[in-house]
């Protein structure tokens, strides 16, 4: 069967200055994660280390690099399945962990739960062996400088991150994409991945869409896989990445299916985007934000990334 892989650093309003840093981000990411599935790797571990990567680059909200809550803290997501069997691992609300992924791999594999969050998730992660970072390590100083801002009263940094009817966000703290990673194996195997640091300011203990199943993250290899970015609020109520799956069954192509669940998104006022890859093994990503930056990789064609609405190849 041909690989595929698709992944993405977040829908929002990218600012004009920093969008081809993001993409070559996502290009880097996206030529490793390609050559580990040439090299026989399964979906489900080159999903995993692709958003490790992500999660490690202070450019893209998550892990690394991630958004302060009003208090001043950083509370991570994540989640992951594969489609073979439908299981599925995820974290919520989760604090000093450097690769949340990664900790919502361990809750895949080695507890008999979907979901953990909290004080809960962290004692778990200490239980698999997983190591406690300093908040610290998590934040670069962009981060900080943005909080205080918001905090000061600038809260037009928080209406800029989605929408292109304000200016792209001039702030000290530019990355603010989720991230995530679809992929599909020479057996057949889809997998997906979506990891994220929240919106900006956001409520203590708030979660979005990205750590739960269906909604920010959702594979089965009967049909396809998906990872959501953009409004997590919007996301949740449309139940955005099952959706777009089911829809496959009835659309003329994956991209079809994609724009078609997108608009239920729409239609309640959300802002958001996805990559997703069909069984068939086309991959697509869709966004109704100004931009999303997103690389996706098949045997048929080819390598290419864009942040824009036209994507460019790779030599």
């Amino acid at each position: 069967m041909s690989i595929t892989l698709a992944v993405h650093g977040g829908a929002w309003n990218v600012p004009d200055a920093d969008l081809a840093d993001h993409i070559d981000g996502i290009e880097a990411v996206l030529r490793a994660g390609w050559q580990r599935l040439q090299h026989g790797a399964d979906a489900l571990d080159v999903v995993t280390h692709a958003v490790q990567l992500l999660e490690n680059d202070p450019r893209f909200n998550a892990g690394t690099g991630s958004h302060l809550n009003r208090l001043g803290a950083v509370e991570l997501d994540a989640s992951i399945m594969e489609g073979n069997q439908l299981r599925a691992g995820a974290v919520a609300a989760v604090e000093r962990v450097r690769n949340p992924i990664g900790l919502a791999r361990a809750v895949l594999e080695h507890s008999e739960h979907v979901l953990l969050v909290g004080r809960g998730a962290r004692q778990f992660a200490d239980e698999q062996g997983i190591a406690e970072c300093d908040e610290s390590d998590l934040l670069v100083g962009r981060a900080r400088e943005t909080y205080l801002r918001i905090r000061a009263g600038e809260t037009i940094l928080v209406d800029q991150e989605f929408s292109s009817a304000h200016p792209a966000p001039q702030m000290a703290d530019p990355h603010m994409g989720t991230v995530g990673a679809v992929a599909r194996d020479g057996s057949g195997l889809i997998a997906a991945g979506t990891s994220t640091g929240g919106t900006l300011n956001k409520y203590p203990g708030r979660v979005g869409d990205s750590p739960l199943i269906g909604s920010g993250t959702y594979a089965d290899s009967r049909q396809g896989g998906a990872s959501c970015t953009g409004w997590g609020e919007g996301i949740m109520r449309a139940v955005l990445a099952k959706t777009a799956i089911d829809r496959l069954a009835s659309a003329t192509c994956a991209e079809e299916a994609a724009t078609h669940a997108l608009a239920d998104v729409q239609r309640l006022g959300g802002h958001a985007g996805l990559i997703m890859i069909a069984a068939t093994g086309e991959p697509v990503g869709v966004f109704n934000t100004p931009r999303m930056v997103r690389g996706l990789a098949s045997q048929s064609g080819g390598l290419r990334v864009g942040g824009e609405f036209q994507m460019r190849p790779l030599t």
